[in-house]
């Protein structure tokens, strides 16, 4: 199967809360959506664990092909090997979709302007969103 994974990762505050949004598809067909939260970090951090959610569900998918399309030029690039990974932070996600890109027959990942990923952004930003009304004041903390 061939699947079309498309992330996006959010950070308000840089670092700050971080969301991560992932869509896969197979053709026009909508597999999987995951909005989530996942703490406070940078928003490079939230693209690289959006992507390696995007990669492991994949994976339990059943998918052996996958093209990847991220709004993040840097994470494209470092992914493609065009960019060093410098960031000490990111230097284990890296290795981390190195080994996931590694167990799919053939991997692609693509930039994608915003406005192309605009599903995924959305949920990244419902994944900080619903965890701010989860720990407001008015709610109560969870």
């Amino acid at each position: 199967m061939v699947v079309q994974i498309f992330t996006d990762g959010a950070a308000r505050g840089n670092p700050g809360p971080a969301g991560i949004g992932v869509v896969i598809k197979k053709g026009a067909e909508t597999l999987l959506e995951i909005s989530g939260y996942v703490g406070k970090t940078t928003n490079n951090v939230a693209e690289y664990v959006a992507l390696i959610r995007g990669l492991e569900e994949a994976l339990l998918l059943g998918a052996i092909e996958a093209e990847a399309h991220s709004d993040s030029e840097l994470l494209v690039k470092q992914v493609n090997g065009e960019y060093k990974v410098k960031n000490e932070g990111l230097v284990p996600l890296a290795y981390q979709v190195r080994a996931l890109t590694s167990k799919f027959k053939k991997f692609s990942i693509s930039h994608r302007v915003r406005e192309e990923n605009k599903h995924a952004d959305e949920l990244a930003n419902r994944g900080i969103d619903e965890h701010g009304l989860k720990n407001s004041p008015l709610f109560g903390k969870i």
